[in-house]
């Protein structure tokens, strides 16, 4: 079913990279759109994953350099039965995360510095989970050609400025064509992100819970991130529009994209569908996302969440902040659910 629909989605793009063409140029420009397609469609395939990881400067690390970063990507992908995906760190204040690949074998995972400093230990762990859900789901071929092809189709609309007026191009429209071109081809473009993306971020939150053994811990995160993103700016992003669907949350500032033009489903409604999957397993109360599953039949000290730290005082109703920047550390191996 994933095949199909990224075949379709590859001839949607098609369809739209000639009409551009068209409008512009003609029959002339709509052949050349139909060329350039498709050298970009396989190009795609290939190269998409690098040149997404390259446009936010996302940078290879292992578990020598993020040693416990690296961990919780290792113990997941174990956890969800995929091959191990190479692991990206990206230098950016703003939490946030994403996924990039043509398949589970050649997959990557990449999280922003900002997510690892803002978030606990539990909360990285499911927003890794949801990431690996979508290279399970094989999500992510679709999502990273489309910010390819979606940024070439704004581009395209973009050239019509300079190319579009030209008597002897054969545009039957002239320059109201052009203005359609400039104008449609962004916004269509748009359309077909929002379309890949909502439905499939609820899926991937669905089996990233899973994965990671606790919904109300994805909860926790996305609520976090979504504020982060609110207040801080992520120019690599806010450069590259086309590839806001991969990430999580939707990186670009508040004030850049209208809700109703969104590539992400509204947050509340995704905490709300994580908080009614904890209801349906049993999960303990919404005030205790670091809480482990199996914590219900266990002693109220044991140490919450998969790292098997020491023994705390039972929590505050506001959880405390998580502890700055602890993933240079060698860590003793994460332990839980999915050990």
């Amino acid at each position: 079913m994933n095949t199909l629909r990224t075949a379709m989605l590859l001839a949607a793009m098609t369809a739209l990279f000639m009409g551009v063409g068209f409008l512009i140029g003609g029959t002339g420009g709509m052949m050349i759109a139909l060329l350039f397609a498709a050298g970009m469609n396989l190009f795609s395939y290939w190269n998409a994953d690098k040149m997404v990881l390259s446009m936010n400067r996302a940078v290879e690390v292992d578990e020598k350099n993020a040693p416990e970063f690296y961990a919780i990507v290792q113990a997941l992908a174990k956890q969800a039965g995929l091959p191990m995906p190479k692991t990206y760190l990206i230098d950016n204040p703003q939490p946030n995360a994403f996924a990039t690949g043509r398949n589970p074998e050649n997959a990557a995972v990449a999280a922003s510095t900002g997510l690892l400093e803002r978030l606990s230990h539990e909360e990285v762990a499911a927003v890794m989970a949801h990431e690996l859900a979508h290279i399970q789901h094989r999500d992510t071929l679709t999502m990273t050609i489309v910010a390819t092809l979606a940024g070439a189709i704004s581009m395209l609309g973009n050239f019509a400025f300079f190319f579009g007026g030209n008597r002897d191009n054969n545009n039957p429209f002239g320059f109201v064509g052009v203005l359609v071109a400039m104008l449609v081809a962004p916004f269509a473009a748009m359309i077909v992100q929002m379309a890949v993306s909502r439905t499939r971020e609820y899926e991937a939150d669905r089996r990233g819970a899973e994965i990671c053994g606790n919904p109300l811990w994805l909860a926790s995160a996305l609520d976090k991130i979504a504020r982060g993103a609110e207040r801080i700016r992520n120019p690599d992003a806010e450069r590259n529009p086309a590839t806001a669907h991969l990430f999580i949350i939707n990186p670009l500032h508040g004030e850049r994209m209208d809700s109703l033009f969104s590539t992400h489903p509204n947050t509340d409604n995704r905490i709300a569908a994580l908080q009614e999957m904890a209801r349906e397993m049993g999960g303990r109360s919404q005030t205790a996302p670091r809480q482990a599953p199996e914590a219900q039949q266990a002693d109220e000290q044991r140490p919450a969440g998969p790292w098997d730290r020491a023994a705390s005082p039972a929590p505050p109703a506001e959880p405390a902040r998580p502890r700055p920047n602890p993933w240079g550390r060698n860590p003793t191996g994460p332990k839980g659910p999915w050990s």
